[in-house]
C-alpha cells in the first residue's frame, strides 16, 4: 500500500510540474589538485550521501513509458522542477569505504536503490547497494537483491566536477553519469522498451564523504 501511494504522489507531482513547465574541466582539474594537498592521503569513510539528480527529459521519457522509478530505503527520492523541466533526486546514504585524496581512487559503498517498475504490468527491476569505484570510474549494483548479480551500472565522469575538500570531509559535484550497455539491455528487456542506450547520461551526481 505504501508504494502505490508512492507511485500515486510522484505521479500527480510530476504530472502537475510538466503542466506549469514552460571551462568545467579545467575547474575540476583545479580543485583535483587542492583535493590532492589534503593533510590526510588515505582515509576512511564513516558517512556522508550521494545525490543522483536525472537528467533533462530522463524523468518525462520514463513516465511517458509508464515506468515509475522509486527509492528503496533508507535512500529518497523527490521531484522537482528546474529550467531543464521535472527532474527527479535520489538520496543515499554512505555506509563505508576508503579514499587516496591524492590520487582520487577508492571506493564508496551506500545503502538503498532504485526500483523501476511499470504498475500497469507489474514489471519491475530493482538495483541497490551501490559500490563507486573512483579508480575504475564506475558505479556497480545488486540487482533484484541477489547478492552474486552485482553489475555495472554507471560510467562515472569527473571531468567537470568540482572538488572541495574539508579536514573531515570531501564533497564532489558536477559528477555526470552514464549507464553501462549491461545496464541499458537489462533495463530494455525487463520493460520492452528500446527507451534505454549504452552511454545514455542518466545525471549528474554529487557525494559528500565524511572521514575521521
Amino acid at each position: 500500500m505504501r508504494m502505490f501511494k508512492r507511485l500515486g504522489l510522484i505521479a500527480i507531482t510530476v504530472s502537475i510540474m510538466l503542466g506549469t513547465a514552460a571551462g568545467a574541466a579545467s575547474a575540476g582539474t583545479a580543485s583535483a589538485a587542492a583535493a590532492s594537498h589534503h593533510p590526510y592521503s588515505q582515509v576512511w569513510l564513516t558517512g556522508g550521501q550521494t545525490s543522483v539528480t536525472t537528467a533533462p527529459g530522463i524523468a518525462a521519457a520514463l513516465l511517458a513509458n509508464g515506468i515509475v522509478p522509486l527509492a528503496a530505503l533508507p535512500g529518497t527520492e523527490g521531484a522537482q522542477i528546474g529550467s531543464n523541466g521535472v527532474a527527479v533526486r535520489f538520496t543515499f546514504p554512505v555506509t563505508g569505504g576508503s579514499l587516496n585524496l591524492a590520487k582520487l581512487t577508492g571506493t564508496i559503498n551506500h545503502q538503498g536503490g532504485i526500483l523501476f517498475i511499470d504498475p500497469a504490468t507489474g514489471k519491475q527491476l530493482a538495483v541497490s547497494d551501490f559500490t563507486i569505484s573512483l579508480g575504475t570510474r564506475v558505479l556497480t549494483a545488486i540487482v533484484n537483491g541477489n547478492p552474486k548479480a552485482r553489475v555495472p551500472l554507471l560510467t562515472l565522469s569527473l571531468a567537470a566536477a568540482k572538488i572541495h575538500a574539508g579536514r573531515h570531509s570531501v564533497q564532489v559535484s558536477g559528477i555526470i553519469t552514464r549507464l553501462t550497455k549491461t545496464a541499458a539491455s537489462a533495463l530494455d528487456a525487463t520493460f520492452g522498451t528500446s527507451l534505454f542506450k549504452p552511454g545514455l547520461e542518466l545525471g549528474t551526481a554529487r557525494t559528500l564523504l565524511l572521514f575521521r
